[in-house]
């Protein structure tokens, strides 16, 4: 079992920036790819970024160039740098660690979340 716990949310105006954290209880976090999804009310869950056990990333269409996804491995930590933030970025954040190491539709465990509120 892997507990996947996040921080870093909170609120923040439009065109701020938020950096968003989720660290694994297991060292099995480095040789998976993670993620970060999100998910807002009333809407699906949608995939924010990814990143492989080699460091491929894999970002979003509506997140692209404003949003960075970074792990560390050391200490078993995903980041997700967001900039430029907008009202339509606000939603609960997940962070994920996916069955493999190259990133696919097997997402195996799930964190909590953490809220992201963007104001106008």
């Amino acid at each position: 079992q892997v507990r996947l716990v996040e921080s870093g949310g909170g609120s923040v105006e439009s065109g701020g920036s938020l950096r968003l954290s989720c660290t694994a209880s297991r060292d099995t976090f480095t040789v998976k790819c993670v993620g970060w999804f999100r998910q807002a009310p009333g809407k699906e869950r949608e995939e924010v970024a990814s990143i492989s056990a080699g460091g491929t990333t894999s970002y979003g269409d509506s997140v692209k160039g404003r949003f960075t996804i970074s792990r560390v491995n050391a200490n078993y930590t995903l980041h997700l740098q967001m900039n430029s933030l907008k009202v339509e970025d606000t939603a609960m954040y997940f962070c994920a660690q996916n069955a493999y190491g190259s990133c696919s539709s097997s997402w195996s465990y799930w964190g909590q979340g953490t809220q992201v509120t963007v104001s106008s």
